[in-house]
């Protein structure tokens, strides 16, 4: 099971165990939709979620170090569905609601950056936010993404059409970044 770790947190691998951390925080209902997903409904709501969604290869638990050892949210790196970034990685992100504001979410970003680039060795990564989600467009500025287009509205996990904000960084802007 691959694991990845920053200053502050632990990225692993999701698991079953998890359900009751994940409840926790997944029913917050400004946690889930503005990622487009609705709120969870139960432990075995996201014990399913788990297994089905969260289970993906590349797809990380994101702890604490030094907590209690439960997830405070999720990580990963999946194949884009942005049209002009086909078969390029997209990262997804979110965070338990007490834990906004910390740079925690930014961190956890710039290390799947990290992973992308240094190991995977991929030229482009992808993000993507819905216009009025400017915390998420906030991480994605902190972390080097510029603007490449707007999509039309489109379905989201949730059942709402919404538009899409498309931003990206390449291998060398990141290299840049880090004086690399």
């Amino acid at each position: 099971m691959m694991q990845l770790e920053t200053s502050r947190l632990i990225l692993r691998p999701w698991c079953d165990s998890d359900a009751q951390a994940l409840y926790r925080w997944a029913r917050d209902p400004e946690v889930g939709p503005s990622a487009g997903w609705a709120p969870h409904t139960s432990v075995e709501n996201s014990r399913e979620i788990i297994r089905t969604v969260l289970s993906e290869e590349g797809t990380f638990a994101v702890l604490l170090k030094g907590g209690d050892g439960g997830p405070i949210g999720s990580v990963g790196v999946f194949p884009t569905a942005i049209p002009v970034g086909k078969g390029e990685p997209e990262i997804g992100y979110w965070i338990a609601h007490p834990y906004w504001g910390q740079g925690l979410v930014p961190e956890a970003v710039e290390e799947l950056l990290r992973w992308q680039f240094q190991e995977m060795g991929v030229q482009r990564v992808w993000c993507a936010h819905s216009p009025e989600n400017e915390k998420s467009r906030r991480v994605q500025e902190k972390c080097g993404f510029r603007h490449v287009c707007d999509t039309p509205p489109s379905p989201w996990p949730d059942g709402t059409e919404r538009p899409g904000v498309c931003q990206a960084i390449t291998r060398q802007e990141w290299e840049v970044r880090h004086g690399g």
